[in-house]
């Protein structure tokens, strides 16, 4: 493999890596699976992690009230719903 490929998995480790060193905690997909040791989601098919986007609302918003976290986080997780 010529060393000017650059691979999906480099990518990934370096970005990781940047993560690591901003002061992220890098976790396995697969402790947060549905079947992980830290199940995140109900299901695979779950590609937002609902209650770390509800956390991180509140903590941006501190004071905002639980119903409007969950319309926030609604808002962010399906960009797509009509009338809003």
């Amino acid at each position: 493999m010529p060393p000017s490929l650059i691979t999906e998995a480099a990518v990934e480790l370096a970005a990781l890596d940047w993560f690591r060193e901003l002061g992220f905690t890098v976790l396995n997909g697969s402790d947060i699976a549905p079947d992980g040791l830290h199940p995140e989601r109900s299901s695979y098919k779950d590609v937002v992690l609902w209650g770390r986007l509800r956390a991180a609302i509140a903590r941006l918003n501190p004071g905002l009230p639980a119903e409007q976290v969950e319309i926030a986080a609604r808002l962010v997780g399906n960009p797509n719903i009509p009338g809003w």
